[in-house]
């Protein structure tokens, strides 16, 4: 393993929370589209078939397809930068407190993709470096931590329920039924990016701070 030393996360900090930024837009995007999907479910249960009914379904359906798409091009370019931000921290924190982590950097990265381990490895990796970043002054706890976890584990298992649910809906009943479910999925995974702005935020400041503390560390995270 090389050897650490302190690189500045602000760069990456920012793109992380600016394309977090995105993922919520995404994610309203497709709540939208979904509430418009539900009222031509609505309209097909009421018995409303004419062609406007038609097109309105049609645009729906079509929003719902383009929102599904901008969320997967939004997550796909946040998970790349969020992950050069988490390793980053990371390696930083090992110059701060060398004898904090009880994970290697290398599960910064590969503890989200890792099954089964992916459900708290990543979270271990982030309150080591919470832990080490702050002071002993003024360490805070891990409240803002465990919260973001938690609701992004909820947001997964919401999502992929919705997915299921939504592929084996039949009729316009189970369709506006997994549409519901959906827009239940798409809000906690806004607060989910909400808190991980606010993780961002913190760690990045939190680092920096560490950093000028101590004059060895200013030019690196200037």
């Amino acid at each position: 393993m090389s050897e650490a030393r302190l690189r500045s996360p602000l760069g990456l900090g920012r793109a992380a929370v600016i394309l977090l930024g995105l993922v919520i837009a995404a994610d309203l995007f497709d709540i939208w589209a979904g509430v418009l999907e539900i009222r031509v479910a609505g309209e097909i249960l009421d018995g409303i078939n004419d062609d406007a009914a038609l097109r309105r379904g049609e645009l729906a359906d079509a929003l719902h397809d383009w929102s599904r798409a901008a969320q997967t091009l939004t997550l796909f370019a946040t998970a790349v930068v969020f992950l050069r931000w988490f390793h980053r921290v990371r390696v930083n924190a090992e110059v701060f407190d060398p004898a904090r982590h009880t994970k290697s950097r290398g599960w910064a990265v590969w503890g989200w993709f890792c099954p089964v381990v992916n459900l708290w490895f990543p979270r271990r990796v982030a309150l080591d470096v919470w832990d080490a970043g702050a002071r002993w002054a003024d360490r805070p706890g891990h409240g803002l931590v465990n919260s973001w976890w938690t609701l992004w584990i909820v947001s997964l298992l919401a999502d992929r329920a919705t997915e299921w649910r939504y592929d084996t809906a039949r009729g316009a009943v189970g369709w506006r039924e997994a549409l519901r479910l959906m827009l239940v999925a798409d809000a906690l995974d806004i607060a989910a990016a909400v808190l991980a702005v606010l993780v961002v935020l913190r760690l990045t400041r939190m680092q920096r701070e560490r950093a000028l503390a101590g004059s060895g560390f200013v030019t690196a995270l200037g």
